[in-house]
C-alpha cells in the first residue's frame, strides 16, 4: 500500500495545485471521487490489469466517466493510462482530499461515547476542539457502551481519553504497582 501512496502523491499534489490555481478544488474533488469509484469497479479493474493499450484504456475509462470529467480530468486519465497508473486513482483521491482538508483548515474528529451525545454536547465539544486545534471540526460521533461513561476523542494523532473505562484501568494499574 505504501508503494501506491508513493506513486499517487505527485499526481494528487499536481491535481491539487492545478485546482487551487484555477479555483476549482471542489470540482476536482468530485471528479477524482467519481474516477476513483470507476477504478474500483470490478469490470474496470480487469482492464486496468490487462494488456490493453494505453490510448484504448484511456478512451474506455473516459467513456465510462462521461461528462463527470472535464477536459483537464480526461487529460489526467490519459497521463495515468500512459504511465499504467489508473489503479492508483483511489489513492490519488484520498490524498487530494487530505490536501483539501489541510488547505481548508478542516479536520475530521472521531468522538466515541458510552451513550448517544445530545446536540448541545456535540456543539460544545466541537467548539472546544475548534479552539484547541485552530481548525474547522467535523464530528463523527459513535456509541461504544464498553466505555461505561465519558468520551474518547481522536483528531489525527491526538487522542483525548476521558472514558470511565480508561480511568478504571489506570486505577487498577496503580493499585497493582
Amino acid at each position: 500500500m505504501s508503494e501506491l501512496t508513493t506513486i499517487a502523491r505527485p499526481y494528487a499534489q499536481a491535481a491539487f495545485d492545478y485546482a487551487v490555481e484555477h479555483n476549482a478544488v471542489g470540482h476536482w474533488q468530485d471528479m477524482l471521487m467519481f474516477a476513483a469509484q470507476v477504478a474500483n469497479n470490478e469490470s474496470i479493474k480487469g482492464y486496468l490489469t490487462g494488456a490493453v493499450a494505453a490510448q484504448k484504456l484511456a478512451e474506455i475509462f473516459n467513456g465510462v466517466c462521461g461528462e463527470q470529467l472535464d477536459q483537464q480530468g480526461q487529460n489526467l486519465i490519459q497521463i495515468l493510462a500512459e504511465n499504467r497508473r489508473l489503479n492508483v486513482l483511489p489513492d490519488i483521491y484520498l490524498m487530494f482530499s487530505q490536501l483539501k482538508a489541510e488547505h481548508d483548515k478542516e479536520i475530521d474528529v472521531d468522538v466515541m461515547s458510552a451513550t448517544k451525545l445530545l446536540k448541545k454536547h456535540q456543539t460544545s465539544i466541537g467548539a472546544a476542539l475548534e479552539k484547541r486545534l485552530s481548525r474547522k471540526v467535523k464530528l463523527n460521533c459513535s456509541v461504544d457502551p464498553s466505555l461505561i461513561a465519558g468520551v474518547v476523542i481522536k483528531a489525527g494523532d491526538t487522542v483525548i481519553d476521558g472514558s470511565l473505562r480508561s480511568k478504571l484501568n489506570r486505577l487498577a494499574d496503580a493499585l497493582q504497582a
